[in-house]
């Protein structure tokens, strides 16, 4: 492994995650999406995650603020680029991907 791959191996292990995920309520999609980022974080980013759960129903003026048009919708606020994952997040790897964990294929 290169010097300039290992460094960025070790940042990505110590960066700390701000997830922030926008349902509307708790209907059965909201909940899988919960459950599914939950377990991603606890299997990729063990101790280096947070995730808030915004209810669109209980705080509507919450999502001009990440332009959230659907729900459900995960936005990775930190580490920095904010990128933004719109579904139940049940594919593993299109979350891995979309929150650049994995490289694309």
């Amino acid at each position: 492994m290169t010097e300039k791959k290992a460094n960025k191996t070790i940042s990505k292990a110590t960066e700390h995650w701000d997830l922030r995920l926008y349902v509307a309520g708790q209907t059965a999609r909201a909940v899988a999406a919960f459950e599914n980022l939950k377990r991603i974080c606890e299997d990729h980013l063990p101790g280096q995650y947070r995730i808030e759960v915004v209810d669109l129903l209980k705080n509507p003026q919450l999502a001009k603020g990440d332009q959230i048009l659907a729900v459900p919708t995960l936005v990775r606020k930190l580490p920095e680029p904010v990128r933004k994952i719109i579904g139940d997040l049940s594919n593993t790897e299109r979350v891995l991907v979309g929150l650049d964990l994995r490289p694309r294929t």
